[in-house]
């Protein structure tokens, strides 16, 4: 009788461990990634965000035609090949809002954060597509938005990160700091 309850209680165990595992991995699939002619990196949650890198102007009428409400572009207009006048103008052309917070790696600037906080929630701008050269900015920003805004722990709002780009361990710090002082 002792025996059938271990057993029993150990079938209960796997069985729970593997539907954590399949969870996971459900959760862990919702980060797709495509390759869209003139865009770097690009990688979606679902239908509410998408992050990439160096994006042309001219692939900005494809980000609309995507269905992206807002592009919510990361880089300094001095970064080689941002081109920010060209792709202000792209979006106006494809009418899509187009909304530029240049965000300073080695000096983040928590305004800048501020910005894109009230930006990205801002159901007008749904869909989201976020770029800056390399998808690392903008995966950082959606980190602290998913802890910050979405109460999602540090681990969950990582994986994600890392799955839209986040490799930079700096910005990962930066984000996770920036989190963490800015908890409600």
């Amino acid at each position: 009788m002792l025996r059938l309850k271990s057993k029993a209680r150990l079938l209960l165990v796997t069985l729970a461990a593997a539907l954590v595992l399949a969870a996971s991995a459900a959760w862990a699939q919702q980060v797709t990634k495509e390759s869209v002619p003139g865009i770097t990196n690009f990688s979606k949650v679902g239908t509410t965000i998408a992050c990439a890198g160096a994006t042309t102007p001219e692939a900005i009428a494809e980000v609309k035609k995507l269905g992206y409400g807002a592009i919510i572009n990361l880089r300094q207009a001095n970064e080689p090949g941002a081109d920010i006048e060209a792709a202000t103008a792209a979006a106006k052309t494809a009418g899509i809002k187009y909304v530029h917070l240049p965000f300073n790696t080695a000096a983040p600037d928590p305004a800048i954060v501020e910005g894109f906080l009230k930006a990205v929630s801002d159901p007008a701008n749904q869909p989201v597509f976020v770029h800056c050269a390399s998808a690392n900015r903008a995966a950082a920003l959606w980190m602290i938005k998913r802890m910050n805004v979405d109460g999602w722990d540090a681990d969950k709002a990582g994986t994600e990160a890392a799955g839209l780009g986040l490799s930079n361990p700096a910005l990962k710090t930066f984000a996770l700091d920036y989190a963490k002082a800015h908890q409600k």
